[in-house]
């Protein structure tokens, strides 16, 4: 076989992360010198409830685990299993965070040699690119009696091992041994078997430093290869390096797809506002320019406040600024190519008499009484829409529709004028909220992801007009 000692071991639990969930059935099968020698496995009482959703992917029920012995009951047997062996399991740190865990909290420490069938397959197979338990089982014919319970998926994992052991010569065998034994890149204070635990699919990454204070929040296609990708490699250096050294907890939130990401991402950054994210530079809230038509001396654009109001009666107003250096920086540029007033559209504090621009001909003259001041706003007006926020291109609100292929996850998002009115992941949900739905709120950071998304295939295939 692969080692003189081997135990193939499974774990069913409540939820992905070892650090706050539990495990709800162990298998065990041990094997030295290539024979099974042991073969044990129970139902394991975690302690807290189980998911609705974890319960129907592995059958797993609450008063299945009722009666079952809680860990502590069982970690005797468990270490005897394992002693003097090769930890064997598939996504083996997944496996072993658990049991690390669940022996930490009983106060005792647990070590072994880890190693991981899904890397074991990569070394041996590399011409397939999918490694999961359910694609060895097709490609490799191995019968699988339970899958999703614990003993079912350890039968296939020893299949797997004496297959691979009777196919390849010795040297070639223990090359991919090394590799399927070698512990992956981690920051020092991250819990073993956090990073395996995340799931393959699209959504949102968030980093914890000491007294769980939020790091980093980050999104990915692919959460867990991408959080992998922040602690392997080659060493890091500065922000990414600062972050491998501060980060103590790694937590993700799942979503159907790319946009229920981008939007989950902006909001948790406005809402948890991490250190080792870039924050905007200024602090103003974000406005755009109203035209006062009526104003014949004066500026004659004023701020309106954009960020949480509703779209609804903006003909007026133009461009989405974050500080008004930013506004005046884009008005200044105007004004130079158009010959504006700057003491009309407000860069330059209103006097009588013709402003400086107008002595360097920068200006055409409102301000001297060259032009009249409908003259000039005639023209500004027209190089104000060049500012405009781009017009909803739909008569009303839309739906986007998002399903992972891969997780079968739904989502359903309501937008209307650039803002998101909700996000629900079931077609009951999302009637309710389309005959209630909230009031627009606009949001400068959804204005630009939407509008990125909606310039894209994806993004067009997916929508809905009501």
């Amino acid at each position: 076989m692969l080692a003189p000692k081997l135990a193939f071991i499974d774990v069913e639990t409540t939820g992905a992360n070892p650090v706050i969930d539990r495990v709800t059935e162990i298998a065990i099968l041990r094997v030295e010198n290539g024979e099974l020698v042991e073969r044990w496995s129970s139902l394991v009482n975690p302690g807290i409830p189980i998911p609705a959703n974890i319960q129907a992917f592995t059958g797993i029920t609450d008063a299945m685990v009722a009666d079952a012995p809680p860990y502590a009951a069982v970690a005797d047997q468990v270490r005897a299993l394992l002693a003097g062996c090769v930890f064997a399991a598939h996504n083996a740190r997944f496996d072993y965070g658990f049991l690390k865990n669940e022996f930490q909290r009983i106060g005792q420490e647990f070590d072994a040699p880890v190693l991981c069938t899904v890397k074991l397959s990569r070394a041996l197979f590399p011409q397939h690119h999918r490694h999961g338990l359910d694609a060895l089982i097709e490609r490799h014919g191995l019968t699988c009696t339970a899958r999703h319970r614990a003993m079912g998926d350890t039968e296939a994992l020893h299949q797997f091992a004496g297959m691979v052991a009777g196919q390849f010569e010795r040297d070639v065998l223990e090359m991919a041994i090394v590799k399927a034994m070698k512990a992956p890149n981690r920051p020092a204070g991250l819990p073993e078997g956090v990073l395996e635990g995340m799931p393959e699919g699209p959504g949102v990454y968030l980093f914890y430093g000491e007294n769980d204070l939020p790091l980093y929040v980050g999104r990915s296609v692919s959460l867990r290869s991408r959080v992998m990708s922040h602690f392997s490699g080659e060493p890091r250096k500065g922000k990414e390096a600062k972050i491998a050294q501060q980060v103590r907890r790694v937590d993700w939130r799942v979503t159907a797809g790319e946009l229920g990401a981008l939007l989950l991402e902006s909001q948790l950054l406005r809402e948890l506002k991490p250190a080792e994210n870039r924050q905007p530079g200024e602090t103003e809230a974000v406005f755009g320019l109203r035209y006062d038509a009526g104003r014949q001396r004066g500026a004659v654009l004023s701020r309106e406040p954009l960020n949480g109001a509703d779209p609804q009666g903006w003909g007026e107003v133009y461009g989405a600024f974050r500080a008004r250096k930013e506004a005046d920086n884009a008005l200044r540029e105007l004004a130079a190519l158009y010959k504006l007033c700057p003491r009309r559209i407000g860069t330059e504090a209103w006097a009588e008499g013709a402003c400086l621009a107008h002595a360097a001909k920068r200006c055409a003259g409102v301000c001297a009484g060259k032009e009249s001041p409908a003259e000039h706003d005639q023209r500004l007006l027209k190089v104000l829409e060049s500012l405009r926020l781009k017009r909803w291109p739909w008569a009303g609100p839309v739906t986007v529709h998002e399903r992972h292929p891969d997780t079968g996850r739904e989502a359903w998002h309501l937008l209307d004028r650039w803002c998101l009115i909700g996000s629900v992941d079931d077609e009951a949900a999302l009637q309710a909220l389309r005959a209630a739905p909230p009031a627009a709120r606009f949001d400068l950071d959804t204005y630009r992801i939407l509008l990125r998304w909606f310039d894209t295939p994806a993004g067009k295939a997916t929508v809905s007009p009501l």
